[in-house]
């Protein structure tokens, strides 16, 4: 195939096209010049550097012992194998999870076996056996119909299959993971498997060719690409793992030219996403998807420097430099974190927290560095399977992160966001303990949208008590037509207004207006025009959400149009609380014990308002993981009102009773 232009613009563009001495029209031959030869374009030493993988060798110990540890326990145990009926299941009632966790379960098997034949390479007789384990994780994968995840496929809807097409194979985040597995393996073991069982890697480089090379040159219409302007996590993600491909599988010298053209695609894709990230860093999806978005493109961009020797660096571009912040700056505290969106508020703490520290060294971000490292604990594995073998290998062999000290996470005292207008403000700076708030303007056409402008959070020293609930289980519907029949989608179950019965609409047009954010010493706050959420509203709601320091409070102040003389039987106009913890209620107040360990709240509105609790059982397990067999929404009917002013403090004098 024959080197084709790459005519990217961007701001990546801008400086790739810089560094290479060559603008858009001569950068793919520039490209082609830079790369550097394929068995040395990752930046892992492979099984053949005894001084990292031996005995005795750099990698992580502690990350080490524990895969093989965890290899061992597999045993003589089966191979999970994904049946059709699993792949099938997501069309008779939604499920998606049952053949996603088959397969995530069988590549973290390959994982921990490629790791132990790396370890036991010189052993004559564990090193071989642990060779043939990966060898029949590796032909399980290329024998696999589809790589692609049952929720992605648009076989059904293109020709009317519940199951996988195999010639019209889907390239999406599944298929990504898949072939950057086989290239991580075949870069760390390639040549131990081939001189034991010839031909292995030809098995591999086809099956990356027809799966991945192929769909992604052929077929541009690729929604994750981005050319229609909206990017998501899906853009660097498949992006980053098509160019690790391409890097080290395309090691014929006829294919030195193809291998430059798809890399330059994905650089160029990248570019996309590069450009769409705000200057100030910030991911609408929110906290948890950051480690598959944004932190997946400075992953990628940190391969294409390391592939060109160091010539082609983005860490200078200031949104690039921003994001590596956005972690800490949504941290509450502990291994809670703001989520808005369909993130968790206390997600898995299994994170690929090195690609973090490696961005923030690049960036010269101590404080981002910090947070990375105050999951550092010595001893612990430096990482883990769980988060992609890619990012396994990379974490137990960045020297700077196994050798890192455990620092404390820096906790800022004000962040202000305006790209999605979310603040964040705390008591004090550096330490969780105390009140902390968060509110977000934004509007309803979000990345894995919430309705939910206007919506806010109060933590008590770090735990949350006003609360997000997140999102349940992924099923069919989630991405579907039904998204917003379930109920945490919904701003019913958000910290908003129902304005005379409605609730707030989907869409980047339902939106907050004349937001202003404010942080000083003594206070700080958002306010916000709330109404052009709601299809339904005929007048205006003005919100304040602010943090008072000096009186340890936070007020949220809501002032709207008073209605008509209210008609018996008439929607009702209601400001509602989502609550976390143990909730008793009192005259014109309730106490909220929160889940984790933290003093109570007491939430407070004005007397002669009617009050009910209306608490909503979780049957969810990503739900019930994170707050308990329940959560209680406080509705506070307003109908006849113009106006409320709702006051949370911590409650001091039932602080010991909940410790």
């Amino acid at each position: 195939m024959a080197t084709a232009t790459v005519p990217f613009e961007g701001v990546l563009a801008d400086a790739y096209h810089r560094q290479a001495g060559a603008g858009s029209a001569g950068f793919a031959a520039a490209l082609a010049g830079l790369l550097v030869a394929p068995g040395r374009a990752l930046p892992v030493a492979s099984s053949e550097d005894r001084g990292v993988w031996g005995a005795r060798g750099s990698a992580d110990p502690s990350g080490v012992a524990d895969m093989l540890e965890r290899a061992a326990a597999d045993g003589t145990a089966p191979w999970p194998v994904p049946l059709a009926t699993d792949a099938a299941r997501l069309h008779d009632d939604g499920d998606r999870e049952g053949w996603e966790r088959i397969v995530f379960e069988r590549q973290r098997r390959v994982a921990r076996a490629a790791i132990a034949a790396a370890h036991h390479a010189d052993d004559p007789v564990l090193g071989p056996g642990w060779l043939a384990e990966v060898l029949d994780g590796v032909w399980l994968i290329c024998e696999q119909s589809s790589w692609c995840w049952p929720a992605h496929d648009d076989a059904f809807r293109e020709r009317g299959s519940v199951l996988p097409t195999v010639e019209s194979p889907y390239l999406d985040l599944g298929a990504g993971e898949a072939v950057a597995l086989l290239t991580w393996i075949d870069h760390l073991l390639g040549e131990r498997l081939e001189a034991r069982y010839p031909g292995i890697r030809s098995r591999i480089r086809r099956e990356a060719r027809v799966r991945v090379f192929e769909p992604f040159t052929l077929r541009r219409d690729w929604h994750w690409i981005g050319l229609d302007g909206d990017v998501h996590n899906w853009n660097p993600w498949i992006h980053g793992n098509v160019l690790t491909a391409a890097l080290r599988l395309l090691d014929d010298p006829a294919e030195a030219d193809e291998r430059a053209r798809i890399v330059g695609l994905a650089i160029e894709g990248i570019d996309r996403y590069v450009s769409a990230l705000p200057a100030d860093g910030a991911i609408d999806e929110g906290y948890a998807y950051w480690w598959n978005g944004a932190c997946r493109a400075l992953e990628a961009l940190d391969i294409v420097r390391h592939a060109t020797g160091g010539v082609l660096d983005a860490s200078g571009i200031p949104a690039l430099r921003e994001t590596v912040a956005f972690p800490h700056r949504m941290h509450l505290g502990g291994d809670w974190y703001l989520n808005v969106a369909d993130g968790q508020a206390r997600p898995p703490a299994a994170q690929p927290w090195h690609a973090l520290h490696r961005a923030a060294r690049s960036a010269g971000d101590a404080d981002a560095a910090a947070h990375a490292a105050s999951h550092r604990i010595a001893g612990m594995p430096a990482a883990t399977e769980h988060e992609g073998f890619g990012r396994l290998l990379r974490g137990i062999t960045d020297p700077e992160w196994v050798g890192a000290d455990r620092a404390a996470s820096p906790l800022p005292r004000d962040v202000w966001l305006p790209s999605t207008e979310v603040m964040l403000a705390r008591e004090h700076g550096g330490t969780a303990r105390g009140l902390t708030v968060a509110v977000k303007g934004g509007h309803n056409g979000e990345h894995h949208n919430h309705n939910d402008v206007g919506s806010y959070v109060v933590a008590s020293d770090g735990v949350p008590v006003i609360v997000d609930a997140g999102r349940p289980t992924y099923t069919l519907q989630t991405f579907g037509e039904g998204r917003y029949d379930i109920w945490t989608m919904q701003s019913g179950w958000h910290n908003v207004p129902v304005i005379a019965g409605h609730e707030q609409s989907p869409g980047p047009r339902f939106a907050a207006a004349a937001v202003a954010a404010s942080a000083e010493e003594d206070a700080s706050s958002l306010s916000l025009e709330l109404s052009g959420a709601y299809a339904g509203a005929t007048g205006p709601w003005r919100r304040s959400v602010r943090l008072e320091r000096s009186s340890r409070r936070v007020v949220v102040g809501d002032r709207w149009t008073p209605a008509p003389a209210h008609e018996p039987g008439s929607p009702r106009t209601s400001v509602r609380m989502l609550l976390a913890g143990e909730v008793r209620r009192e005259a014109a107040s309730v106490i909220v014990t929160p889940v984790g360990p933290a003093t109570p709240v007491r939430i407070s509105w004005p007397e002669g308002i009617e009050a009910d609790l209306v608490v909503r059982a979780l049957d969810d397990p990503m739900l019930a993981d994170v707050w308990g067999a329940a959560l209680t929404r406080l509705d506070l009917d307003v109908t006849t009102r113009d106006g409320i002013a709702v006051t949370v403090e911590l409650d001091l004098t039932n602080a010991e009773d909940a410790r």
